[in-house]
C-alpha cells in the first residue's frame, strides 16, 4: 500500500494514471520567475502561509515566516492570486520573461465583515476542540461511486465506516444513530430502516450547493444538542450581489445541476441543485447477480430576500425520491482455505443461490424551512425559524431462494454437494417520520463576547406498519415428505405522537487581546414528552494560541441522547401489539466527554500537526447489533461503556496550491451490561459494534509537472475488522437448526481496504461576457483500485456435521467510472 511519506512517493503513485486519459501536454517553452514579498497594508508587517495561485487553477506557493514567495511559470501573461484568513484576497497582473525574474509586491488588506454574526461564527468554528472542515470544492474531487457529501466524511478525523455503498458513518466509537446533521441550521435526519447501503441513495447534502462543512467530532456547543457524538453543519452558499454560477455534472452513474444568482442589486439571492443517480453498473459488479433498478433523484433549493439591511428572510426546500428495486437471479460466493502445504488440506467451500421474486425499497422526503433575521441593533439580532420535516420508507420483498453447499477441489475444480435448502421471505413494511419545529434565536456581541441563546418545541409522529414473515422448507426426518418452519412472522401497527422542547444559552469570552485565549461556556435544557425526562447539559471548550504557529485545545461536557421512535421500540415481538412494546421508562443515553488536542503549523511546508485524545464515560445505554447497515436495538436501557482514543492529522499543501491530509485514529470502545441483563453470553466488558482499533485515511493531490491543468487524487481508506456477534444453534425443527445470539461481540470481520484513485484535466471552454471563465473537467476514476475484498456482513447456514458455514456478504469490486463537468 503506498505510503503518504513525500512528494516524490505521492508522484510516482500517480503519475501512472495519466495514461489512462489523453493528454496534451504543453509545449516545451521559456521559463521565468515571479518573486516578492506580502505584507500587511495597514503595518506593513510580514504575512506568513498566504496562498499565492495563478488564477483560475491550483499551482501556486506559499509565503514564509518573512512574507517572501517564488513561482516559477513558462513565460507570459497570468494573473495571481493572494489569499490569507482574515484578509481580502488580491488579484495582481505579472508578465513573466523568459529566463529573468519580476518582481511582485502585494499588500493585503484586512477583510472588514459587517455582519458581526459572521465574524463570532467564524470565530466559534476556531473555538472549538474536535472541529474539523472540509472544502466543498475539494470533496467534489474526492474519487468515489456516488458524489454523496456524506460519502467525504469518510476522510475526515475520528470517522469510521466500512461500507462504500453507505453514507452511514461513526465518529469516535459512537453509533450511526448518534451523529446530529443540520443544513442551514436546520436539523434533518437520515433514513430510519435501510437495510442495506443500496438502499440509501445520495444523501441529503449537496456539495455542488455547500460553502462550507464542519464536522464537530466531540465538545460540540451548546447551541447543538440531541446526540451523543457528533455535529455536522452544512452551509449553502447565499448569492450576495453576484452574477449566475453554477456547474454541470455527467457520469456514468450520476448526474447533476446547481445554479445560482443574487437579483435586484443583492436584495434576492437563489441556489437551486438537482441530482440523478441510477448506479445500475456499479451495483451489478456484486457477487449476487440480478436485475439492478437503483434510481435516486432529489431537488433542493435556498431562497434568501434581504428587504432592508435589517432584515433577512431565508427558505431551504429539499425534495428527494429515492427507490431501490432488485430481481435477485443468482449468487455465487466461494469461502474458506486453499492450502498448498500437502500437510494441511485445503477447505474451500462454494455455496450457490438461486432466487425468485424481487425486492424493492425506497423512501420520500420532504423538507420545508424558513428562517427570519433581525437585526434589532449593530450588536444584537433575533430569528424566528420554522420547519417540517417528513420521511416515508417502504420496504417490499417477496424472495424465494435455493440454495446448495459445495465442497470444492482447487485442484480439478470439483463441486460434491454437501447440503441444499430452500427459504422464503416476504415483507410490506413502512415508516412514516413527521417533524415539526419552531425555534427562536437571541445573538448580542458585547465588547469580548459573543452571547447567544434559543429555545424550541418540536412535534414528533412516528407511523409504523410492519409484515413480514420468514420461512424454511427441508426435509422432514420422518422421510414423509417436505417440512415447513416458519422462522419469523410478525404483523403489526404502531402509532406514536410526542413532543420536545427546550433552550440553551452559551458565551464565547475573549479573555487575552487578538484572539489567544477564548472560553466558550455553555449549557442546555432539554424535556422529552414521552417518558417525562429532563436533561441538563453544560458544556465547556477553551481554545489557547501559545504562539503564532502553536494552538492549544480542550473541551469538556454532557451530552444527552433522548430515545427515538427505533431505540423506543426495540425488536418487536409478534406476542404482544407493537403499541405497548414502546418503552415509557426508557432514559437518554448519556455521555460524559473530555477533549484535549494541540495543532502545531510548519509555516516553510504549509503543513498543519493535529492531534486530539478523547475520553468518552457513557451510561444508561441502549445496547444494538449491526446487520449491514440497520441497527437492531434491544429497547432497554441495559448497560454502560466508555470509549477513548487518539486522532491524529497531518494536513496541508504536499504540493503548493492544493490541500492534501493524512489521518490516523485509534480507538477502543467497551460496554458492560448491567446485572439484571446480563446472561453467559454478555458478562464482563465487550466491546461495541464500532469498535475499530486502527484507522487510517488518506487523501492526496497532485499535479502533472510543467501542466498544472492536470490534477490526480489518491484516497486510501483502511479500517481494522469491526466487531460482531456470530451465531450459535438453538431450537431444532426437522432437519433445520433456528440460530440465536453467541457470544457478544466475539468476533472480527477482516479488515476493510480501499484504494481510490482519479485524474482531472482542466480545459477553459470560453468566456462569459463579464470576462468570467467557463472551464470543463474531465475526469477518471479507478475505484478499488487493486480489486480489494471486503466484507460488510456474514449469512450463517448450519452444516450437515453441525458446523456452521459463514457466507460473506463481500462489498464492490474494481470500477471504472468517467465524470465530466462544467462550471462557471
Amino acid at each position: 500500500m503506498p505510503r503518504g511519506g513525500g512528494r516524490g512517493m505521492v508522484r510516482s503513485s500517480l503519475a501512472f494514471l495519466v495514461l489512462l486519459l489523453p493528454a496534451t501536454l504543453a509545449q516545451a517553452q521559456g521559463w521565468g520567475r515571479v518573486t516578492g514579498r506580502v505584507t500587511d497594508a495597514e503595518t506593513g508587517a510580514p504575512l506568513a502561509a498566504v496562498t499565492v495561485l495563478v488564477d483560475g487553477t491550483n499551482y501556486g506557493t506559499a509565503t514564509d515566516e518573512a512574507g517572501r514567495y517564488q513561482l516559477r511559470l513558462p513565460a507570459g501573461r497570468y494573473v495571481l492570486r493572494f489569499s490569507a484568513i482574515g484578509y481580502e484576497t488580491r488579484r495582481d497582473s505579472v508578465t513573466v520573461a523568459r529566463d529573468q525574474t519580476t518582481r511582485l509586491d502585494v499588500q493585503l488588506a484586512v477583510q472588514v465583515v459587517e455582519l458581526a454574526d459572521v465574524t463570532v461564527e467564524a470565530q466559534a468554528v476556531e473555538t472549538e476542540a474536535g472541529v474539523f472542515t472540509i472544502d466543498p470544492e475539494t470533496a467534489q474531487r474526492i474519487p468515489a461511486p456516488l458524489s454523496s457529501g456524506f460519502r467525504a466524511l469518510k476522510v475526515l478525523p475520528g470517522v469510521v465506516s466500512n461500507n462504500e455503498l453507505s453514507y452511514q458513518y461513526s465518529v469516535r466509537g459512537g453509533g450511526y444513530n448518534e451523529n446530529l446533521v443540520f443544513i442551514d441550521g436546520f436539523e434533518v435526519y437520515l433514513p430510519f430502516r435501510a437495510q442495506k447501503g443500496e438502499q440509501e441513495g445520495l444523501g441529503l447534502l449537496n456539495l455542488a450547493l455547500t460553502d462550507r462543512v464542519t464536522l464537530y467530532a466531540g465538545g460540540f456547543p451548546a447551541r447543538y444538542g440531541g446526540k451523543l457524538s457528533s455535529a455536522l453543519e452544512v452551509r449553502y452558499r447565499r448569492p450576495y450581489q453576484e452574477p449566475l454560477r453554477g456547474s454541470a455534472t455527467l457520469s456514468l452513474l450520476d448526474a447533476g445541476l446547481a445554479a445560482g444568482a443574487s437579483a435586484l442589486n443583492g436584495k434576492v439571492g437563489w441556489m437551486l441543485g438537482i441530482r440523478k443517480a441510477r448506479a445500475r453498473r456499479f451495483f451489478s459488479t456484486q457477487e449476487l447477480k440480478g436485475n439492478y433498478q437503483p434510481d435516486y433523484t432529489d431537488l433542493q433549493g435556498t431562497l434568501t430576500l434581504r428587504p432592508s439591511a435589517r432584515y433577512t428572510l431565508e427558505f431551504l426546500g429539499i425534495v428527494a425520491r429515492h427507490d431501490f428495486l432488485l430481481d435477485p437471479g443468482t449468487r455465487k460466493t466461494y469461502f474458506g482455505t486453499v492450502s498448498f502445504d500437502p500437510t494441511q488440506p485445503s477447505n474451500l467451500e462454494s455455496i450457490w443461490l438461486d432466487y425468485e421474486g424481487e425486492e424493492r425499497a425506497g423512501f420520500r422526503t420532504y423538507f420545508g424551512g424558513a428562517r427570519l433575521s433581525s437585526w434589532l441593533s449593530p450588536g444584537f439580532r433575533l430569528s424566528h425559524e420554522v420547519a417540517y420535516f417528513e420521511t416515508v420508507e417502504n420496504e417490499y420483498r417477496d424472495v424465494r431462494a435455493r440454495a446448495v453447499l459445495y465442497q470444492v477441489d482447487p485442484g480439478s475444480g470439483e463441486h460434491v454437494p454437501e447440503g441444499a435448502a430452500r427459504q422464503q421471505d416476504t415483507a410490506d413494511n413502512q415508516v412514516r417520520v413527521q417533524t415539526w419545529t419552531a425555534a427562536q434565536r437571541w445573538q448580542f456581541y458585547p465588547q469580548g463576547h459573543a452571547l447567544e441563546a434559543g429555545v424550541y418545541v418540536r412535534h414528533l409522529v412516528f407511523t409504523d406498519r410492519l409484515n413480514e414473515r420468514s420461512v424454511a422448507v427441508g426435509a422432514d426426518p420422518s422421510g414423509s415428505g417436505l417440512l415447513r418452519v416458519v422462522l419469523d412472522s410478525l404483523n403489526a401497527r404502531a402509532r406514536l405522537g410526542t413532543w420536545q422542547s427546550g433552550g440553551y444559552v452559551q458565551d464565547a469570552i475573549e479573555l487575552l487581546p487578538e484572539n489567544r485565549l477564548l472560553v466558550t461556556l455553555g449549557a442546555r435544557l432539554d424535556y422529552f414528552a414521552f417518558n417525562g425526562e429532563w436533561t441538563f447539559s453544560p458544556r465547556l471548550s477553551v481554545r489557547y494560541k501559545a504562539s503564532d504557529v502553536l494552538t492549544l485545545t480542550g473541551a469538556w461536557g454532557i451530552y444527552y441522547q433522548p430515545p427515538s421512535y427505533q431505540e423506543l421500540r426495540g425488536q418487536p415481538s409478534p406476542e404482544r401489539p407493537l403499541r405497548d412494546q414502546l418503552n415509557r421508562n426508557l432514559k437518554a443515553q448519556r455521555a460524559h466527554l473530555v477533549v484535549a488536542g494541540a495543532e502545531y503549523f510548519l509555516p516553510r511546508k504549509r503543513l498543519y500537526l493535529r492531534a486530539e485524545a478523547y475520553w468518552k464515560d457513557l451510561d444508561r445505554l441502549i445496547s444494538y447489533e449491526v446487520e449491514n447497515v440497520r441497527l437492531e436495538y434491544s429497547g432497554l436501557n441495559d448497560s454502560y461503556g466508555y470509549a477513548y482514543g487518539l486522532d491524529l492529522q497531518v494536513r496541508g499543501e504536499f504540493v503548493p496550491g492544493v490541500e492534501s491530509w493524512v489521518n490516523y485514529g485509534f480507538l477502543v470502545t467497551r460496554e458492560h451490561f448491567l446485572p439484571a441483563y446480563q446472561n453467559a453470553y454478555n458478562e464482563g466488558w465487550r466491546p461495541r459494534p464500532t469498535d475499530q482499533r486502527h484507522t487510517l485515511s488518506l487523501f492526496v493531490q497532485d499535479y502533472v509537472p510543467g501542466d498544472p491543468t492536470w490534477k490526480l487524487h489518491l484516497r486510501i481508506l483502511f479500517g481494522s475488522g469491526l466487531p460482531y456477534t456470530p451465531p450459535v444453534p438453538g431450537r431444532r425443527v426437522g432437519t433445520y437448526v433456528a440460530q440465536v445470539p453467541g457470544p457478544r461481540m466475539s468476533a472480527r470481520y477482516p479488515e476493510y481496504r480501499r484504494v481510490d484513485m482519479g485524474a482531472t484535466k482542466e480545459l477553459e471552454l470560453t468566456r462569459l461576457p463579464d470576462g468570467r471563465p467557463v472551464y470543463l473537467e474531465l475526469s477518471g476514476e479507478l475505484l478499488n483500485v487493486f480489486d480489494m475484498t471486503n466484507t460488510v456482513d456474514y449469512t450463517w447456514i448450519p452444516g450437515q456435521n453441525g458446523i456452521w458455514k459463514r457466507i460473506p456478504t463481500r462489498l464492490t469490486p474494481r470500477t471504472f467510472n468517467l465524470r465530466l463537468r462544467v462550471r462557471f
